[in-house]
């Protein structure tokens, strides 16, 4: 009687609300789908909170149709738009588990700007996060600090990945001003933003 090993996809979780998608976020994205053992990153989109009354976030549509556009021959990107029907507040921990239940295939890995490292501790049960899903961790501009208690974890390991200092905010604002942002957006995107007209 033969036994088959289940070889589980490695996939990358990379976090964002993409608003809208640049080159740092594609930059990240490439990096650890090709720099590491992972067999896909996927491009997870925060969804608008209900909650907020001024929110400057674009609909979750158009965001998923700005990620799809900007990865598009890109095989190991995949945009995930799972967390839109998730209730709501939601936390990163509950979106790791309905993933790992849905996908039971699939190894998940949680993609993390430093900075976020530095208040990990608070992370709705940042335990069970460390406990059963490993982290990997690039450089963000404005964080240099490394907590010890993450220092030398087994399950949280550090790259020297490309560090874009690109803010999304800022391009909206030159959007609204109807600059050219050839340095930071995909050329689909910035055409995409251009032709809905979203800041103005």
């Amino acid at each position: 009687m033969s036994t088959h090993k289940v070889v589980m996809k490695r996939i990358g979780l990379f976090f964002g609300s993409f608003n809208p998608i640049h080159l740092g976020h594609l930059a990240i994205a490439e990096f650890f789908a090709d720099n590491t053992n992972l067999d896909e990153v996927w491009l997870v989109i925060s969804p608008q909170s209900p909650f907020k009354e001024k929110n400057d976030l674009l609909e979750n549509h158009h965001r998923l149709a700005m990620i799809e556009l900007a990865i598009k021959g890109k095989s190991k990107l995949k945009a995930c738009s799972e967390e839109f029907d998730l209730p709501t507040p939601n936390y990163t921990i509950q979106t790791l588990n309905h993933l790992k239940k849905k996908y039971l295939k699939n190894q998940f890995t949680l993609i993390l700007g430093q900075d976020n490292m530095e208040h990990f501790v608070r992370w709705k049960e940042y335990q069970q996060i460390l406990e059963q899903f490993q982290i990997f961790v690039y450089p963000r501009s404005q964080s240099n600090k490394i907590p010890e208690t993450f220092l030398d974890h087994p399950k949280v390991v550090y790259f020297k990945a490309p560090l874009l200092n690109i803010s999304a905010s800022e391009i909206r604002d030159a959007l609204v001003k109807k600059k050219l942002l050839v340095d930071f957006l995909p050329p689909k995107i910035q055409d995409y933003l251009l032709k809905f007209n979203f800041y103005h």
